[in-house]
């Protein structure tokens, strides 16, 4: 199955380099490009892309607007168009924001084009690009620097003790493997969990459960 990307990108010269690397993957095209972010949203609502590569900073409208217009219009759980954000900066402020509203992570510019495309396979599949350890860093210098939510924490009652087990671990940044190996429970048990969390905390992926792990104080950042 061919995986249909469209970037999204006010640089050309950076749009004609990802879609001469992504075109030349045996599973992989480009379906459409955008200089901004409302010809973004546009184009995604026209071509529904499989993955949208989406640069943060971008005139009209930014990359994290574009991307919130695109997740808004897909329930949780049963997204077909996954969003991986793009900054030239390990620290940009508007990252949290966009992995919060359920971008699927991000990747810095200069990645090797062997992490490129890897990523885009990864969040093609449904699943969250939570492998870099500086996406994971990144939530817990913003989770330091923001207060709790309380109101994100009542969401947990609804959860029983062994799915909190498993959203502590999720918030980690363990696999499903190790989660499973932790807890000698079967890995297909886990993804069941991992699954009825998601659904009752009406999630979209494992970044946001990621992120909420910290908000909620459930996962504390590392010393």
């Amino acid at each position: 199955m061919t995986i249909r990307v469209m970037l999204a990108d006010d640089q050309a010269m950076v749009r004609s380099g990802f879609a001469a690397l992504i075109d030349a993957q045996t599973d992989m095209e480009v379906v459409g490009q955008a200089e901004n972010g409302a010809v973004a949203v546009e184009l995604v609502n026209k071509l529904h892309p499989d993955v949208v590569l989406m640069d943060v900073r971008m005139p009209v409208l930014n990359g994290l607007e574009a991307a919130k217009q695109i997740l808004a219009n897909t329930a949780p759980g049963s997204a077909t168009t996954h969003v991986l954000m793009l900054t030239t900066f390990d620290v940009d402020d508007y990252i949290y924001d966009a992995l919060t509203l359920g971008a699927s992570g991000f990747l810095l510019k200069d990645a090797l084009a062997e992490e490129l495309v890897s990523a885009i396979r990864v969040v093609a599949a449904g699943d969250a690009l939570l492998a870099p350890s500086i996406t994971k860093r990144l939530i817990e210098d913003f989770a330091r620097a923001r207060p709790r939510s309380n109101a994100a924490g009542a969401k947990l009652k609804c959860l029983t003790e062994r799915e909190r087990e498993v959203l502590i671990q999720v918030g980690k940044g363990l696999s499903n493997q190790e989660i499973a190996s932790g807890l000698f429970i079967a890995e297909q048990t886990v993804k069941t969990h991992v699954s009825k969390i998601l659904a009752k905390l009406e999630l979209r992926d494992r970044v946001q459960a990621v992120v909420l792990a910290y908000d909620t104080g459930l996962v504390e950042p590392a010393a």
